[in-house]
């Protein structure tokens, strides 16, 4: 694997890197601080968890790969992951194309609760995957929530989400497992649904419900230009630290100060005027720019039209945009613009669902 260099300003400049490891080493179990009483369940426990839209970073520099963190803002849409968690006396089988993740929380989570016997363990991603909408972070959180389940809960959903943040890891080309970025915003979106707010070091610093009633549409954009591995860490820790250096301050004060209370008020179009600000501040304009200034120009065509809310998902390429308008007004105006909507769906205010056994 690669050594990345990181800047964050003139007088930083350190390597990073990248060591892959095979699934289930270098896990690190939470500290509960307390005994847990397992109670393996007969039957099968499935889990159906939200997608998210990651809207930004507050602050790159304060995570990296493998140090969880840097806080930041998004909300669950109605796209799901599912995963289904059996108990077994053998060892752990997993039914999924991406094996190895599955197999590092496996063991974060065995490891944590002190769980000794096997799972059964099936999953689903959205299949939309390195396009903004969360897909390693949402089978994640769903496989735990499934095993957890299966063993009698000995978690709370507090827990299981720090878990996943502090575990959370991308498989290299070798079948091994390497840590990713994790800020937090994903699993928190997912577990409790609505709008988020997460600080630093994964904590939730607000959560609400949001856009009800509203229609959330997915517009992405041909790109070829890649959202995933090195090209990922090359606009996140250098481009988007710079940035962040100067402009953490005022997307901080923003998200406080106008984002939040439109939130609490619904008012959709004062977070979309909001959002639209932070586009063009820090690190979330290191990631449109990764993009090309193409993107900005779709965006702008968009609010143009009158969409109240617009926003590139994490690094994108995926345009997320929540507006009262219909389905069919919403495809007219993206055909005008050159764009296909993807996906047309809503925010989800519920969260993560358990069923069974």
């Amino acid at each position: 694997m690669p050594t990345m260099m990181i800047r964050g300003g003139d007088l930083d400049l350190v390597e990073y890197e990248f060591e892959p490891f095979a699934a289930g080493e270098q896990i690190r179990p939470l500290d509960i601080g307390r005994e847990t009483t397992l109670r393996p369940q007969e039957g099968a426990v499935t889990v159906r968890a939200p997608a998210r839209i990651h809207a930004t970073v507050l602050d790159m520099n304060r995570f990296a790969p493998g140090q969880p963190g840097g806080g930041g803002f998004g909300f669950a849409v109605k796209v799901y992951c599912t995963a289904t968690a059996e108990c077994t006396d053998g060892g752990v089988e997993i039914d999924y194309d991406r094996v190895p993740i599955v197999r590092h929380i496996v063991e974060a989570f065995r490891a944590t609760v002190g769980y000794q016997g096997g799972f059964r363990i099936a999953a689903r991603d959205h299949q939309y995957k390195h396009v903004g909408l969360g897909s390693t972070g949402t089978i994640l959180l769903a496989v735990c929530h499934a095993m957890n389940a299966a063993v009698g809960s000995p978690l709370t959903a507090e827990e299981l989400r720090i878990l996943v943040g502090r575990n959370f890891v991308e498989e290299t080309a070798d079948d091994r497992v390497a840590f990713g970025f994790e800020t937090g915003v994903g699993p928190a979106a997912s577990t409790y649904g609505g709008f988020v707010v997460l600080g630093d070091e994964l904590s939730l610093a607000y959560r609400h419900p949001f856009a009800v009633g509203k229609n959330v549409f997915i517009i992405i954009p041909a790109s070829d230009i890649s959202s995933a591995g090195t090209s990922e860490f090359n606009v996140l820790m250098n481009r988007a630290r710079d940035l962040d250096y100067r402009d953490r301050p005022l997307k901080a004060y923003m998200v406080l100060m106008d984002l939040i209370p439109a939130v609490e008020a619904d008012d959709l179009r004062k977070a979309g005027e909001v959002m639209w600000e932070i586009e063009f501040r820090g690190s979330k304009r290191a990631e449109i720019e990764h993009h090309s200034f193409a993107i900005y120009n779709m965006m702008s065509g968009l609010r143009d039209a009158g969409i109240e809310f617009v926003g590139m998902s994490s690094v994108g390429p995926s345009i997320a945009v929540i507006t009262e308008k219909t389905e069919a007004e919403v495809r007219a105006i993206a055909e005008g613009l050159g764009l296909c909507v993807a996906l047309a769906t809503a925010v989800d205010n519920e969260g993560l669902v358990i069923a069974g056994p």
